[in-house]
């Protein structure tokens, strides 16, 4: 049985307009630019409605997988989770990652809303080192060689 300090959660969540791994990738760096140049912390923050109730499996270790085009495409550790009530006087959650996408092995996962938990066994494994090479195909090939069990 492993101990709980090594028990780590993830969230799972759709990249909602974005096309491909490429264009979720320059995203995140153009918000970053975004970031440093109004003199900001140097975090991807992504703003949802709903607060996780388990905060300190998910800070154990736990990154934010997001769903690109019907699929599983990619993580980024989460480093914090802000609850706080915006404007309107609206509780909202601001989810903060490290702004390193790595790219997983894609798998599918069909449209939902908000987020959902996603244990570390049932999280796909990091492409690792050909994960340039694979990230760079276009998309249709990805999924093709994918669905053909070659990726």
């Amino acid at each position: 049985m492993r101990a709980a300090a090594d028990i780590h959660l993830n969230l799972v969540k759709l990249a909602v307009g974005c096309e491909s791994l490429k264009e979720f990738r320059n995203w995140i760096a153009e918000r970053m630019k975004q970031a440093k140049r109004n003199g900001l912390p140097r975090h991807h923050i992504h703003i949802t409605r709903m607060t996780p109730k388990r905060d300190e499996e998910l800070l154990a270790g736990g990154s934010l997988y997001w769903v690109i085009k019907g699929e599983i495409a990619a993580r980024e550790k989460l480093i914090g989770i802000e609850p706080f009530r915006d404007g309107d006087g609206i509780g909202r959650c601001r989810l903060v990652m490290q702004p390193k996408v790595i790219a997983v092995r894609p798998r599918p996962m069909r449209p939902f809303q908000g987020w959902r938990y996603l244990s570390a066994a049932d999280a796909p494994p990091d492409l690792g080192s050909n994960a340039a090479s694979v990230a760079a195909m276009p998309e249709p090939m990805r999924r093709e060689l994918r669905d053909l069990g070659l990726l």
